[in-house]
């Protein structure tokens, strides 16, 4: 059994995410006697291989051009085809990320293979890859068994712990055949931010129509900078203005896992359900005790969360020194 993961990396950096699919890619391996393969693209990352192979990559293939420096979906995936079919794997492992999801359903198209996304279990049942994963916006979860191969496997991040386990580390650099693509690239901007990015982020704090108003939102931004945690939102914050897009947490924004998720004044619709029910651990704080979020909560503060989270600030300011 031979498994492919690719391995996401932003500037020359590999994604916690990315550390986290290797070692589970390890862990599938090690149980069946098999090889993990792990594919890096980009532009100046060949560096990256030594780290990879720290988390227990048997083989590396790297695709290190200048073309590829942009994320190009349509290249990206026709290499990772090229790798797959060569290699011969019959599990490719991805992540749930804005980029994983796009080039999983590309690779899996591609390759004429199946599509499993954003799982949140792996385990073998015999020769078959059983995996878990949330339907019907996360109030329900299916385990569904490969029976077909190749199969394409996304993971949701945060939900895997990533470790160091040495592997052989083989590295074969390769020379795409065609990086064309139809999209080009012409500038990238990039927001600057002492907080972590929302996806990767141990601890969220987050906000919902029960903040007010956009100039109310540096009470939990306050919280945050304390706990050193990322900001979200929820779909109504976000469709009134009061927060980009990029901070909305749920359905139709981010899935998030992290190890501690606050949210101050956000009934709990299943549209925000969806992106944060697996986290860790859940507090609410909202003045309607019969507000949904808590029934999701592991602890729940019934009360004003202008009153509340300066509260909860001074109290973590304190245990925190």
């Amino acid at each position: 059994m031979k498994l492919l993961v690719f391995a996401e990396q932003r500037e020359g950096q590999l994604k916690s995410y990315a550390l986290e699919a290797i070692s589970e890619g390890r862990r599938l391996a090690d149980a069946t006697g098999g090889t993990l393969l792990v594919a890096l693209i980009g532009s100046g990352i060949s560096d990256l291989a030594d780290q990879v192979s720290a988390y227990g990559a048997d083989e590396v293939v790297v695709a290190d051009d200048a073309g590829l420096k942009s994320y190009a979906p349509g290249a990206y995936a026709r290499i990772l085809k090229e790798v797959l079919a060569e290699s011969g794997a019959s599990i490719a492992i991805l992540t749930s990320s804005a980029m994983g999801r796009e080039l999983s359903a590309l690779l899996a198209a591609k390759a004429d293979a199946s599509l499993l996304s954003d799982v949140v279990e792996t385990q073998w049942d015999g020769d078959h890859l059983v995996v878990k994963r949330p339907v019907y916006a996360g109030k329900a979860f299916l385990k569904v068994a490969v029976k077909r191969t190749p199969t394409v496997v996304t993971l949701r991040p945060n939900v895997f712990a990533a470790a160091e386990k040495a592997g052989s580390g083989v590295v074969q650099s390769v020379t795409p055949s065609d990086i064309g693509s139809k999209v080009q690239v012409i500038d990238t901007a990039m927001k600057d931010s002492d907080r972590p990015e929302l996806t990767e982020a141990g601890v969220i704090v987050s906000g919902g129509r029960g903040m007010g108003g956009p100039e109310h939102y540096t009470v939990i931004e306050e919280l945050a900078d304390t706990l050193g945690a990322a900001v979200g939102a929820s779909r109504a914050a976000v469709d009134a203005g009061w927060r980009p897009h990029a901070d909305q947490v749920g359905q139709t924004g981010k899935t998030v896992s992290p190890n501690l998720y606050i949210a101050c004044g956000i009934s709990g619709a299943i549209q925000h359900l969806a992106g944060m029910s697996s986290s860790k651990c859940i507090v609410a704080v909202n003045t309607d005790p019969e507000a949904p979020i808590f029934k999701v909560a592991d602890y729940g503060i019934v009360g004003d969360l202008f009153e509340v989270v300066p509260a909860l600030n001074n109290a973590a300011k304190d245990l925190l020194g």
